[in-house]
């Protein structure tokens, strides 16, 4: 018990025997089979049938609802495409929220609005569970190989708790607890607000290389070598060479993210010229028909700008 009279997560939580998992798409299925390989006992729901019996083939279990998922579960892990569909999963008819036992954690991990995610928790205690935020970088590759990044917001003995779930699913030493419920939301927005920069800084890089005769493979090279290395240099600047943009992130996705972004910005008062331009570009992106590819796709803006394609 604490001094205010509350009892504590660490009084409260209850043992992990069981996890349930909901939104088995291309990012959901590969973080929920890394929890099978581990051997958590998993009772997953999703939209699509098709990624339910590959984890069943794995040794999950089923349930119809979002609601019957959470009345087996000591902790819910949410993984759906936006702040909609968590609040659906949650707090919908049917929802998870209609069945919390207490003492469970709910860890959202889709990518939503930080303002939800607190509203969220908020209803999470009403229920006498806890519930952390922890959105994730590293994409469709971090997934597979469980080494992704996590950012988490909310109590940080849940969290504790849940570590070993997440380690399963990211990287061990990029599991950074960030403070309060909906801090980790605050944290991806300002990953996709770097992430977008520096994609638009290589690519006008790029463009001023050939614009001058100079080889962009061999002016990402130097560049690696240099204070401007970077994930996206190395990865996406590669991706820019060889016009490959088949998606591991789509462009849409991008988008929806960007969104959160901009609406965190306006709602908290911070001017974001460079952020402002970068929407710009991306919403040229999906203009150009690449909602479908990959967000490095981007770069393509840029080299039709300077005349390039």
């Amino acid at each position: 018990m604490s001094a205010s009279g509350h009892v504590t997560a660490s009084e409260s939580l209850r043992p992990i025997e069981t996890v349930g998992f909901i939104g088995l798409g291309k990012m959901g299925r590969p973080m929920a089979l890394n929890l099978r390989k581990r051997g958590f006992d998993l009772v997953v729901h999703s939209r699509s049938r098709g990624p339910v019996d590959a984890l069943v083939a794995a040794g999950a279990v089923a349930s119809a609802t979002p609601a019957e998922v959470a009345g087996a579960a000591d902790v819910l892990i949410t993984m759906v495409p936006d702040t909609p569909d968590v609040k659906r999963v949650l707090a919908g008819p049917g929802g998870a929220f209609e069945s919390l036992r207490p003492g469970s954690v709910v860890i959202d991990m889709s990518t939503i609005e930080p303002a939800t995610s607190r509203s969220l928790a908020e209803q999470a205690r009403s229920f006498g569970a806890w519930m952390l935020d922890a959105p994730v970088s590293g994409g469709e590759i971090g997934a597979v190989d469980g080494t992704l990044s996590i950012m988490v917001g909310g109590d940080a003995v849940a969290l504790e708790h849940v570590r070993p779930l997440l380690a399963a699913m990211g990287h061990p030493d990029r599991i950074t607890h960030v403070g309060p419920e909906g801090a980790g939301q605050v944290t991806k927005a300002c990953n996709q607000v770097v992430l977008g920069a520096t994609i638009a800084g290589v690519a006008e890089a790029f463009a001023l290389a050939r614009k001058n005769g100079v080889d962009p493979a061999g002016v990402r090279r130097a560049l690696l070598g240099g204070f401007a290395q970077s994930r996206v240099l190395e990865v996406h600047g590669q991706r820019m060479l060889e016009g490959n943009y088949r998606p591991g992130f789509r462009t849409e996705l991008f988008a929806k993210d960007f969104r959160i972004v901009m609406e965190a910005l306006a709602a908290s008062g911070v001017p974001a010229p460079v952020t402002h331009a970068v929407r710009d570009m991306l919403e040229a992106a999906m203009s150009a028909g690449h909602a479908q590819d990959d967000y490095a796709s981007m770069g393509t803006v840029a080299f039709r700008a300077a005349g390039l394609e």
